[in-house]
């Protein structure tokens, strides 16, 4: 009877010892959903970054029309991006036409843009 005892005991002691060595089968997976987690938690970050600075933008951007549809009644409004296009083809030293053609603008209305560049002391 103590014979069997010690050898459950050695066999117990023998088998703890064995389950330090061998592989856990659910390692890989944890490791794998941990980093399925953490891309998705990446993503939803930058998601949410590009969602604010698209936000922030549209603000910008209807502050910027009601500030300018007050002082310019009944004058078509041009964005801003248009009007440094028209003034980057300007500096290149396109003509007047050909900027109105690319920018979808009359004539008149790439001169007064070019015209407020250079009062804003921006040389041609």
């Amino acid at each position: 009877m103590g014979y069997i005892i010690i050898s459950l005991i050695v066999l117990a002691a023998l088998l703890f010892a064995l389950s330090f060595f061998l592989k856990d089968p659910y390692k890989e997976l944890r490791e794998e959903i941990d980093q399925l987690t953490i891309q998705q938690i990446q993503d939803l970050y930058q998601i949410k970054k590009k969602l604010k600075v698209l936000e922030e933008e549209l603000l910008v951007g209807d502050t910027n029309l009601d500030r300018q549809s007050s002082f310019n009644t009944g004058k078509k409004q041009i964005h801003e991006i248009i009007k440094n296009q028209v003034w980057s083809l300007a500096q290149q030293g396109m003509d007047l036409n050909q900027i109105a053609k690319q920018s979808s603008l009359s004539t008149q209305e790439v001169q007064e843009i070019i015209n407020e560049f250079v009062d804003k002391g921006q040389i041609v």
